[in-house]
């Protein structure tokens, strides 16, 4: 009887291992790519005239359904007519690093990759490079070819196609303004298909990333770009949905704002040959927390190109303009440098205006001098120019600088995009921290940059001043931006604007706060006065002095895109629960803090006070495995874990 088990045991492995051998071998030369967990799959198909198309699928349900493929140059078609020519093997690639800004540290991902050469009707070849993982999907394309001779892709019909029922956040990609595009807008809750109505300015299509509830409702998907460089434009959506059909578009010919462009019209992506295009990542979750959480995007960025990261450093930052929008003077900029002392900041944030400032009463010594780090702002125009760039660099450098918000990109053009790599790497040769303002959404470049600390590209609260609907829907759009727009990248949502502005916000205080610690923002840009923040009670202080601007690790708890987040946050010994309601409703919450608060024997809860719009309450209790709590009409709560 032993002997039977034993020869049934070894011969069950026998027929696992050969299923798994036929298995891979099958994919070697199949049209077809799997995660190595076997969840994720995206499969290529060529039609009887050689168009090509894919789908994506997980645990064999469909999540992307058949959708085209494909590329017209300026003198090669690559829509049709295609066969296959050569499929290389399927490779095992590691990508392990760790991020100066994230919301996990430590990433350790394995992708399975694979390139499937193409050759349509006169000969050339174009390349489709595929990953797997188990976040999502992912492909690119590629031409391997040596060509000085400089070529065009007129069109790129990718597509990306949904289910007619599937809901979705979308955000309108606005055309070319006096401030546009600038990924300021407000997500939508669309279906698949839906015509755009809402969008704060004219529009010409949906902003990447794009994230969708699919599937019968039993998984998320979101649709971005990584590895966008200077050979290609940053990408949008077109507005022309038909049947769930969502198709790539480029940027705009008339996106030129601070361009140093005469006569060049179109925006057509150009490049000499070899080219290798931006990735087109589909992040596949079964929760909405699993988006929020992945690095997809920055595992398919290049890696970090600077050696030397040790001189990085995430902080927070004291702010002068939202509080003093007109206070040029050396005095307010002095008042808010010794505020970042005063609460323990590493940085503080000369904005416009500044350089007079300097002249006139030394700033940036005075900032120095209190051991704060000054960061200065400056103009989109002032660095394109490759000379006048480096020298401006060389120059904030000498003066004590330790970093620059540069304003008013304003343009997804390729020009741009290869301008933002060049200020990266610049600035980075000088020691110098970027945060980008008036700009295109970030595409995994804090991994390739480390030195880019964050960026706007957010509906963030400056919209106090200017956007009327802002007040009543902030809440619900800072339970979507995590999902969205903070997965492509840091935001700087500038945080924690509590005086009354034009239009008067209708969040919590407590609201306010825990989107400081909900948002990733490699440095957090406190929006608020010198006089708000000395009225703080002192528990409220004392975690603004210790709270960070990047984590080791994150864990959501819930996660209900436009409803309620609440997240796990870990730094070193500090550990934290941050939630938010993006509803105007009450929402019963029950969590178990003994497990979540391991090796700790009380907790810290900071919420509303009596004063909802401008007080909190601070409570303190021991642990218990069954706190039950309600958390208010768009309101939040910040948990601090105690020994």
């Amino acid at each position: 009887m032993k002997k039977q088990i034993t020869f049934c045991f070894l011969s069950f492995m026998l027929i696992e291992a050969y299923c798994l051998t036929v298995s891979c071998f099958a994919q070697e030369k199949a049209l077809y790519l799997q995660s190595e967990d076997h969840l994720n799959k995206i499969t290529l198909s060529l039609s009887q005239n050689g168009a090509l198309s894919y789908s994506v699928s997980r645990r064999d349900r469909t999540i992307i359904k058949n959708s085209p493929l494909g590329l017209v140059c300026d003198d090669q078609d690559f829509t049709s007519g295609l066969s296959v020519n050569e499929i290389s093997p399927v490779e095992k690639k590691r990508e392990k690093y760790e991020l100066k800004v994230a919301n996990n540290k430590n990433i350790d991902h394995v992708f399975q990759r694979k390139s499937i050469t193409f050759t349509n009707p006169t000969g050339a070849k174009l390349i489709l490079d595929l990953a797997a993982g188990k976040e999502g999907v992912a492909f690119r394309y590629r031409f391997q070819d040596s060509d000085k001779r400089i070529r065009l892709i007129n069109d790129e019909i990718t597509g990306f196609h949904m289910d007619k029922d599937v809901k979705g956040w979308l955000q309108p990609y606005n055309k070319a303004g006096q401030y546009e595009p600038g990924y300021e807008d407000f997500y939508l809750n669309v279906n698949s298909g839906d015509p755009m109505t809402g969008a704060r300015n004219p529009s010409v299509g949906w902003c990447m990333p794009a994230l969708f509830n699919v599937n019968n409702k039993q998984s998320w998907v979101l649709i971005a770009e990584s590895g966008t460089d200077g050979s290609y434009p940053g990408c949008h959506l077109k507005p022309e949905v038909k049947d769930g059909m969502y198709k790539i578009a480029f940027a705009q010919g008339d996106e030129k704002f601070t361009l140093p462009l005469k006569d060049k019209q179109f925006a057509y992506p150009e490049s000499t040959l070899p080219w290798t295009m931006p990735w087109r990542t589909i992040i596949i979750g079964d929760q909405a927390g699993d988006i929020l959480l992945s690095t997809m995007i920055t595992d398919l960025a290049p890696a970090s190109k600077i050696e030397d990261t040790s001189w990085i450093e995430a902080g927070k930052a004291a702010w002068s303009w939202w509080s003093h929008p007109d206070d040029h003077s050396p005095e307010i900029y002095k008042e808010f440098s010794e505020l970042s002392a005063s609460l323990g900041f590493k940085y503080t944030l000369f904005d416009a205006g500044w350089e007079k400032a300097n002249k006139e009463g030394k700033i940036v010594d005075h900032a120095l001098s209190l051991g704060v780090k000054p960061l200065i702002w400056g103009y989109s125009s002032e660095y394109f120019d490759a000379e006048k760039r480096k020298k401006r660099f060389k120059e904030l450098a000498q003066m004590g600088i330790k970093g620059v918000k540069i304003d008013f990109w304003c343009s997804d053009r390729q020009e741009v995009m290869a301008a933002l790599q060049s200020v990266f790497e610049d600035a980075a040769k000088e020691h110098l921290l970027v945060n980008l303002h008036g700009t295109t959404v970030p595409r995994g470049w804090h991994r390739t940059w480390p030195n880019f600390m964050t960026a706007e590209a957010i509906l963030g609260t400056e919209s106090y001043f200017y956007e009327p609907r802002f007040p009543e829907l902030a809440a619900q759009q800072n339970t979507v931006l995590p999902f969205t727009r903070n997965v492509a990248g840091p935001a700087d949502y500038t945080p924690f604007a509590l005086t009354v502005r034009k239009f008067p916000r209708v969040n919590t205080a407590a609201h306010e706060l825990a989107t400081a610690m909900t948002y990733t923002s490699g440095i957090i840009h406190f929006a608020d006065s010198k006089e708000v923040f000395d009225s703080l009670p002192i528990e409220v202080k004392n975690l603004f002095k210790q709270m960070p601007s990047t984590w080791d690790k994150t864990a959501y708890i819930v996660a209900d895109p436009g409803k309620v987040i609440i997240l796990s946050r870990e730094k070193d010994s500090l550990h934290y629960i941050v939630g938010i309601n993006g509803s105007d409703k009450q929402l019963p919450v029950q969590l178990d803090l003994k497990k979540w608060g391991r090796g700790f024997s009380k907790f810290r809860i900071i919420s509303e006070g009596k004063d909802k719009l401008m007080e909190f309450n601070v409570q303190t209790f021991p642990l218990n495995s069954r706190w039950v709590y309600q958390l208010a009409p768009k309101g939040g709560f910040v948990i601090q874990f105690i020994k």
